[in-house]
């Protein structure tokens, strides 16, 4: 995996934080783990979104297949 040098600004307390987490020599790895993490978290929970909606559009559309064959479903089943 290639790297990539790159500038940015945080605030002190944050970086007085992450020094204390990470240590002075760990920083980079350290930031590129946690974004790592934030990002396939963020990922999995669009997904999660996007299936949640799929469910919901054919709600309706489940309804109906299963409505139609409950009579199947039930076939062979003793009546209580």
């Amino acid at each position: 995996m290639s790297v990539v040098r790159i500038n940015i600004t945080l605030p002190q307390d944050l970086v007085d934080q992450l020094e204390k987490i990470a240590g002075p020599k760990k920083k980079s790895h350290f930031i590129a783990k946690t974004l790592q993490e934030k990002i396939t978290r963020i990922k999995a929970d669009e997904i999660q979104r996007l299936l949640e909606e799929g469910y919901k559009a054919r709600r309706e559309e489940g309804r109906k297949i299963a409505e139609e064959f409950e009579v199947v479903d039930l076939e062979g089943w003793d009546e209580y």
